[in-house]
């Protein structure tokens, strides 16, 4: 019978060893691969210039991770090269703290979104700016025609100066760019006037199968050295281009000031709002037409006129179309 020789005392104690640091080990990746505290997903917002350290103690206090201290020791030993982002990120619930420190460093941002309609005047753009909780900080009322009507997004936490920034630096290069790509029959001199002109348009009608030929009727006045007659400068200097709510008067038609073209020739002295795209597009590139005058039709677009006989003929339907409506009497 052949006896097996007994292994040396000592190997059980090395054996020992090993199998607690290998349970260690378990215990440690466990920690940072294993599910996390999060009962629901849940929105989490780095700051500017955040780093792992203070960020960890924020993770703990959100219920994201159950120990800033040994998210900060394990980020350390797997991930810390890598640094993290500032912005507003949604952490999936069960995230573990290796999910979570890899969205931190390279997800996606949550976004949101602030809209600005044509014809919006900047007073309004503010007001939503200021209205909107998840912006932070103080901006004034922009300047008139500086903000491109769009839809953009924004961070929970940013600027409101930065937001209205991005609003104007699309303008610039949206009327840069027409500008640039302008038909010589043209009246405007200088992109500052297409601004002023396409405000005018953008607020003159809501259609816009029209508003070129808009723009082609007030082209036509200003080079005939006509008055504009545009009821939008009237209201302007009186509500900055917030609705008027009831009907213009005649000292408000008869009124002096650096917008009322009914009172001045030319352009007013600046954008009575913010237009858009097509209306930048339409005074750059006017319709070939006659037209020297247009009413409303009743359908929320306007007939238009080469001649005051035209044009008064066009205006006793309306005011027809509008008593059969119980509007006048």
């Amino acid at each position: 019978m052949v006896r097996r020789r007994k292994r040396p005392f000592l190997f059980y104690p090395a054996l020992a060893v090993v199998l607690l640091f290998l349970g260690a080990i378990g215990v440690f990746a466990w920690g940072w691969y294993g599910p996390g505290p999060l009962a629901k997903d849940t929105g989490f917002v780095v700051p500017d210039g955040a780093s792992v350290y203070g960020t960890a103690a924020k993770l703990e206090q959100a219920g994201a991770i159950r120990s800033a201290r040994s998210f900060r020791l394990r980020a350390k030993f797997f991930a810390a090269d890598t640094p993290i982002k500032a912005g507003e990120f949604m952490l999936p619930a069960g995230a573990s703290p290796r999910t979570i420190l890899a969205i931190l460093q390279g997800g996606d941002v949550i976004r949101r979104m602030v809209t600005v309609p044509e014809g919006m005047p900047s007073i309004m753009v503010w007001e939503r700016l200021k209205a909107e909780k998840l912006l932070t900080g103080e901006i004034p009322v922009p300047p008139e025609g500086s903000v491109l009507p769009d839809s953009y997004d924004f961070a929970r936490g940013e600027s409101r100066a930065l937001v209205l920034q991005r609003m104007q630096a699309a303008m610039a290069r949206v009327l840069d760019e027409a500008w640039d790509k302008r038909s010589p029959n043209a009246v405007v001199k200088s992109p500052e006037e297409a601004l002023i002109l396409a405000s005018i348009v953008e607020k003159e009608t809501g259609k816009p199968s029209e508003r070129r030929l808009v723009a082609g009727l007030y082209s036509n006045r200003l080079k005939q050295g006509m008055p504009l007659q545009a009821d939008p400068t009237i209201i302007y200097p009186i509500t900055k281009g917030k609705p008027l709510g009831r009907r213009i008067r005649q000292s408000e038609i008869a009124a002096v000031n650096d917008y009322n073209t009914y009172t001045m020739l030319g352009l007013p002295k600046h954008p009575i709002t913010n237009p858009g795209r097509d209306s930048i597009r339409a005074v750059l590139d006017p319709a070939p037409t006659k037209a020297l005058f247009m009413v409303a039709d009743g359908t929320g677009g306007h007939v238009f006129a080469a001649t005051i006989e035209e044009h008064n003929a066009n205006v006793a339907r309306w005011f027809a179309i509008r008593r059969a409506r119980g509007e006048l009497k």
